[in-house]
């Protein structure tokens, strides 16, 4: 079988928090070289003190995380979360996929994004795609960038799934973390009749409103803007969204309600399942109820009212 490697370069008093994030896309394993306490961990392991000398001229401010993407599976859609979810923590990075520079990757990775049926009434069409047959499905024509967010990975695939079973025409919706806009654009396909995203990246506003053109969507019906929530947003929305990760929406908790309309619903996902849990009681403490839980390869997709 074969794989793609992706090395994350950070720096080394991030490569926990770094690592954490990795394993979410591969939760079946990464490796980390590591070599800020080289001598300290030789002696401590292995009782000795003599090191090669190639390994002490390793960089010991930079740690690298190596993962896999197994043959089948779309790299493209794993160097986008892991961009966003690095930028979201703060964490300065750079990424190689391949033995390419992730600038390289900007036009190898579309060979791995195929035209998508998603749900029951969806279907996730690449730009560059020509042929395609979506039968009576709506087609949402996406150009992703750098932005994370094309359907394939089950994070987004789950909020889609969600999205298409409780969208009404005429509803509103907040898409929180919008990436490329694939989620508020989705809505706006299946009924709604209002869209705002909203992500602190300005490269993914950016991305998020010129795939809102492409399917023919514009201000004031469908807005995107870059900054955090308070600033931000200002009204109340039937469906609030967010496919983030665990972290931020358990932060998010105590403020969704805030966001929210009567009877309105919160779609949360990016949660890995062992976070799960945790995340399910913020979001009962915050006075949501638990309405519907959505499980697929080790993610998590919640639905609340």
């Amino acid at each position: 079988m074969e794989y793609t490697e992706i090395k994350i370069y950070i720096p080394t008093e991030d490569t926990e928090r770094a690592s954490n994030i990795a394993t979410m896309v591969v939760p079946y394993g990464i490796y980390i070289e590591d070599y800020s306490d080289l001598e300290a961990a030789a002696w401590e392991i292995a009782h000795i003190d003599l090191i090669d000398e190639e390994l002490l001229e390793k960089n010991r401010e930079e740690s690298v995380i190596h993962i896999y993407i197994e043959e089948g599976n779309n790299p493209a859609e794993a160097v986008s979360f892991i961009s966003e979810r690095l930028n979201s923590e703060g964490i300065s990075y750079r990424i190689e996929t391949v033995g390419c520079s992730e600038e390289d990757w900007a036009d190898k990775w579309k060979a791995f994004f195929k035209p998508t049926p998603v749900g029951e009434r969806l279907f996730v069409r690449p730009i560059w795609i020509d042929e395609y047959d979506a039968g009576d499905r709506a087609v949402l024509n996406i150009e992703p960038g750098a932005a994370f967010g094309t359907g394939t990975h089950e994070t987004t695939r789950l909020c889609l799934e969600t999205l298409d079973k409780i969208i009404k025409d005429g509803d509103t919706v907040l898409d929180i973390g919008c990436g490329s806009g694939i989620l508020a654009i989705a809505s706006m396909l299946l009924g709604a009749k209002e869209g705002f995203g909203v992500d602190i990246d300005p490269l993914a506003v950016k991305t998020a409103k010129e795939n809102g053109l492409m399917n023919n969507f514009k201000e004031p019906e469908l807005t995107f803007v870059c900054g955090d929530l308070a600033d931000k947003v200002t009204k109340k929305y039937d469906v609030v969204v967010a496919n983030i990760v665990a972290d931020i929406i358990i932060l998010f908790s105590t403020q969704v309600k805030a966001f929210m309309k009567t009877g309105a619903k919160f779609i949360a996902s990016g949660i890995i399942d062992t976070r799960a849990d945790e995340v399910c009681l913020a979001l009962q403490n915050a006075g949501l109820v638990l309405k519907e839980r959505v499980e697929e390869n080790g993610w998590v997709c919640l639905v609340c009212e």
